[in-house]
């Protein structure tokens, strides 16, 4: 039994994360603002404050293990960092694999250079800034669990429960049926994991007592966005039609890559690299993955459940993706004259 202190534990990732700690039998407490799902677990020991000055209901106390579910701002990871560094034994950080420096690189692997914004004190969490703020962050845990350090680099995490919608957007979208706008070319990469497989797979290297860092990001296999949107149309089991619109002309339709369109990195925040990362390191440890027909079908019923008056957090407005296809075919109109 592993005692561990996650912070966060409430939402997607961390939810599971939890789930799987009290179904291995180990001693879980929380630690969150006590907002998010405050229903869930209540046999479980659940500490409210802030990770950013509000500390205070973690002193004096001793874990084997922290995880940190919700670190984005190195100064605020520094704050649960330096006063966890005698109460824990070691730090488990969530990151992401778009940590790297060069995401023109294909294959980036565990010990690549990490980004980093520098002498940019901007904590603001933007597409541009969200790798180079993690890799600072995992800078901070380092510098206090410089050997007790475990840094998980997941790609897109998909499953049932995703608050995000990144993938769960094109899952329900392609459910619905008909044509529908894909972005860029059918032959563009891909990765996710399951949040299923990712949490089974992280508490197998706690229980191993792994340290170091691990891309984390799947399939096992060369998955491009058209053989993702073929599977969801099979498992949906409806006709829909991808329009594949080119990249530059949705740039020019004011269309926000990963918010408005999700799972699309494009224009001048596009790298070659991406979507492209080497999990190698995590699968010879044990990482396996679920058929990925099992997640999409799991996630639509996810996605059913929540009702027509959802509001989505990514993804097209069905106006604005009727508006850019018209666009788009009189474009196409105009080309072929």
């Amino acid at each position: 039994m592993v005692d561990i202190l996650i912070i966060g534990g409430t939402r997607f990732l961390g939810r599971f994360l939890t789930q799987e700690g009290i179904k291995r039998k180990h001693e879980i407490t929380l630690f969150n603002r006590g907002k998010t799902n405050p229903h869930l677990f209540p046999d479980i020991e659940k500490l409210h404050g802030d990770r950013d000055g509000g500390l205070e209901p973690l002193k004096g106390r001793r874990w084997d293990l922290v995880i940190d579910v919700c670190g984005y701002v190195p100064r605020i990871v520094e704050q649960s960092a330096k006063l966890l560094k005698d109460q824990a034994g070691k730090y488990l950080f969530v990151s992401t694999m778009i940590v790297y420096d060069d995401l023109n690189k294909i294959d980036l692997k565990e010990n690549d250079r990490l980004a980093s914004m520098g002498e940019d004190t901007d904590e603001e969490v933007t597409t541009e800034s969200y790798g180079p703020l993690k890799g600072d962050c995992e800078r901070v845990v380092k510098r206090y669990f410089p050997e007790n350090n475990l840094m998980i680099r997941p790609g897109v995490i998909i499953g049932p429960e995703d608050n995000t919608d990144r993938f769960t957007y094109w899952v329900n979208r392609i459910g619905k049926g008909g044509r529908f706008l894909a972005p860029g070319n059918p032959d563009d990469p891909v990765q996710v994991i399951d949040v299923r497989d990712l949490v089974s797979w992280i508490y197998d290297i706690i229980e191993k007592n792994g340290t170091g860092a691990y891309n984390a990001t799947g399939p096992d296999y060369k998955l491009t966005m058209g053989e993702l949107f073929e599977e969801c149309q099979e498992v949906a089991g409806v006709p829909a039609e991808p329009v594949w619109v080119d990249s530059e002309f949705l740039l020019e339709q004011d269309v926000v890559p990963w918010r408005d369109i999700p799972l699309w990195r494009r224009g001048g925040h596009h790298q070659k690299g991406f979507m492209r990362i080497d999990s190698t390191k995590a699968i010879k440890e044990g990482l396996t993955y679920r058929p990925l027909r099992e997640s999409i079908r799991d996630v639509l019923d996810f996605a059913r459940s929540r009702g027509d008056d959802y509001e989505w957090t990514a993804g097209l407005d069905p106006d604005k993706e009727k508006e850019i296809l018209e666009k788009w075919e009189k474009e196409l109109e105009t080309v072929e004259r």
